[in-house]
């Protein structure tokens, strides 16, 4: 799946808002704020769930990486996800 497609699916996911669970989250990680070099997925199945959570982590920005948001939408597909949040930015590693 080409990035713009699969950039395309996730951001729908995250537009419908909150549906309920299973819930995923994703959260950009990266040393500036305009690079993200790791993702990490969580995955709630329901509420007060312990979430588990996968890391994905590239050379270059993991939102720019082909099959990262790849397996990311995958994921999600799978999960069969009533809600997909994304936190915005990127978070900055200490």
């Amino acid at each position: 799946m080409n990035v713009d497609k699969a950039k395309k699916r996730i951001a729908k996911q995250v537009k419908k808002g909150f549906h309920g669970y299973p819930l995923i989250s994703l959260e950009y990680f990266g040393e500036t704020p305009d690079r993200a070099s790791e993702v990490v997925i969580s995955f709630i199945a329901e509420e007060n769930a312990e979430p588990q959570k996968q890391t994905f982590v590239s050379g270059k920005d993991v939102r720019e990486d082909e099959a990262i948001l790849s397996a990311l939408v995958k994921i999600i597909e799978r999960a069969d996800a009533q809600t997909v949040a994304e936190q915005e930015g990127v978070s900055i590693l200490h």
